[in-house]
């Protein structure tokens, strides 16, 4: 493993589920509720940070797809709102010139004010790289939400049932008060937290609600016979879409409660943004 600091919790598979059958947001395809087999494997207690990355980067000289664009989409509310341009329905995010994993904000700003926070700005096809050079991969929808639990058995968030609000914060990083006026920062953060940061969950992953959505390896998909899911699906696969887990610091239950393990979000490969970063994955070796 290229990344010596690099903790992983390994998992021994078996009988688990993906999905619920009490759905919160139906059109996201959360339900029904699937059985799935799951062989060995381990996945990063955190998500890969800045640092993690700028050492692939100098290793490998690679280039992100924002990197290539010259631009990404930065949430509005961490830049002042007259600088980039406002996207078509969606004035809460700004498309910023610059805007890359190298520099988060745009050309003013830099990574290394915040080594140790996820890194975003990484598309699909970035986390990918990263991946593979590191000696893992992605991990599938079932194994990100089994990580998430700690195992088989059905739960809510990663650490019980317990609801995060905005008062009741000591659980994980999302957006407390109105959104996107008025974050009142309850949790300690405007932005993202630091990838170790609040209690992990049963199995030492942190961050598995909330700070930043992570990429799977799985094309987004609903299943569902519906026309409309069927409209959606073949979007989706025209797109190139893959599936985002766990929600961001841009969550509220008001506006985006998906911030819920079974919760599930879909974003074509190429698109990285401040609020989308990823873990990887990896195959348990026998022996």
């Amino acid at each position: 493993m290229k990344n010596a600091s690099f903790n992983i919790s390994w998992f021994d598979g078996g009988k688990s589920h993906t999905g619920t059958d009490r759905p919160e947001i139906k059109a996201d395809g959360e339900s029904p509720m699937r059985r799935v087999t799951l062989k060995p494997f381990g996945i990063g207690t955190t998500t890969v940070t800045f640092a993690d990355f700028a050492v692939f980067v100098d290793d490998t000289n690679y280039r992100t797809d924002a990197e290539h664009y010259g631009w990404s989409f930065v949430f509005r509310g961490l830049i002042p709102e007259h600088n980039g341009l406002q996207a078509p329905g969606l004035p809460w995010w700004n498309a910023m010139n610059g805007a890359t994993w190298r520099a988060p904000l745009g050309n003013s700003s830099d990574w290394q004010t915040t080594p140790d926070h996820p890194v975003v700005h990484v598309s699909w096809n970035d986390a990918q790289a990263y991946a593979k050079w590191l000696g893992g991969r992605l991990p599938t929808e079932a194994e990100w939400e089994h990580a998430a639990r700690g195992g088989p058995e059905p739960m809510r968030y990663p650490w019980g049932s317990d609801e995060p609000s905005d008062t009741n914060t000591q659980h994980c990083n999302i957006w407390q008060g109105i959104f996107p006026e008025k974050n009142t920062e309850a949790d300690g953060y405007y932005g993202t937290a630091p990838a170790q940061s609040f209690p992990p969950n049963s199995a030492g992953l942190y961050n598995l609600s909330g700070n930043v959505w992570e990429w799977c390896e799985d094309q987004f998909k609903i299943r569902s016979v519906s026309s409309i899911a069927k409209k959606r699906n073949q979007f989706a696969k025209q797109e190139n879409e893959r599936i985002l887990k766990g929600g961001s610091f841009l969550c509220h239950s008001s506006s985006c409660w998906r911030y819920r393990i079974a919760a599930r979000s879909g974003r074509q490969a190429d698109n990285g943004t401040s609020n989308c970063g990823f873990r990887v994955a990896f195959d348990k070796k026998e022996g």
